[in-house]
């Protein structure tokens, strides 16, 4: 009897030390995770753009432009896809006559050059940056618009108003890696979330079924950034006072670069011209007599 009770107090003690060694480990599991929950809260500030009051805040005005004429679009029998006749059926797309184009290059009057994304690098803190979530809409066999600005683990809606399947693939541009595949099934709206890879920037949006249907995304990292219409003209305004590098991206082009001191309720223009000289498509694009070469 008397070894039982000893067996019975060895066990007692042997919980006794069990439930001390469980509280102590939730305590510091509750000391961890409160601190890795600061840091959460505490990053945006620390790492990422802060919205502030400004003061005598400037602007950027320009235009951008486009030297040596509009590229010829890429060309794409219609018979080689999918739901052909419903895809020519699009004028802005079709010429009626078997083919489908895909225009990526826009010029407005006086040389303007549309869907280039200007933006202002290294600001940290300034006006309030609104959520961003574009959406991106299937129609006729084309997505609309072709180029949007996002922001990094952010999210884009995908509208389908066509009655078919379209599969989009989103390819991180610089890669070529799929980061996202999106079905969207005829007359569907849906929302899917974005995440780059750190150092990049720039998605690129293709039909899997319908080759010539194609968008792209620009993920700014501040508020501070405009989309040319035709004209090729854009404005950013509320600048906090400062020296900036001003980038212009557009889809098929180089990144172009220019540095430019925003004065106290000053306004600065800035001009930016690409030259279609520059470009040359790869091979894969070029097609000539509706025959890949």
């Amino acid at each position: 009897m008397l070894a039982r009770n000893d067996k019975m107090d060895g066990c007692r003690s042997n919980k006794r030390v069990l439930e001390g060694e469980l509280k102590k480990g939730f305590f510091v599991f509750f000391i961890w995770w409160a601190l890795v929950s600061l840091l959460i809260s505490w990053a945006p500030l620390a790492f990422g753009y802060e919205a502030v009051p400004v003061k005598d805040g400037g602007t950027l005005k320009g235009v951008v432009e486009l030297e040596g004429g509009v590229p010829e679009p890429r060309t794409f029998p219609a018979v080689l896809y999918p739901f052909g006749p419903l895809c020519q059926k699009n004028q802005r797309i079709s010429d009626g006559k078997g083919n489908i184009f895909l225009r990526d290059v826009i010029m407005g009057p006086n040389e303007g050059l549309k869907d280039v994304v200007v933006a202002i690098e290294g600001v940290e803190k300034g006006k309030p940056f609104k959520t961003l979530k574009p959406e991106i809409l299937s129609i006729d066999c084309e997505f609309l618009p072709s180029v949007t600005v996002v922001q990094n683990h952010g999210e884009f809606i995908m509208k389908n108003e066509d009655p078919v399947l379209h599969n989009s693939q989103v390819y991180q541009a610089g890669k070529g890696n799929v980061i996202l595949n999106v079905p969207i099934p005829p007359n569907s709206t849906k929302t899917h979330p974005i995440e780059f890879e750190k150092g990049r920037r720039i998605y690129q949006i293709i039909c899997g079924m319908h080759e010539f249907m194609q968008t792209w995304g620009f993920a700014a990292e501040n508020p501070y950034y405009a989309l040319t219409k035709e004209d090729g003209e854009f404005i950013i305004r509320d600048i906090p006072p400062g020296t900036y590098k001003v980038t212009a991206w557009h889809p098929i082009f180089d990144f172009m670069e220019k540095t430019v001191t925003i004065p106290p309720n000053g306004e600065v223009e800035l001009e930016f011209e690409f030259d279609s000289s520059d470009f040359e498509r790869s091979n894969y694009e070029i097609q000539k007599k509706f025959r890949i070469q």
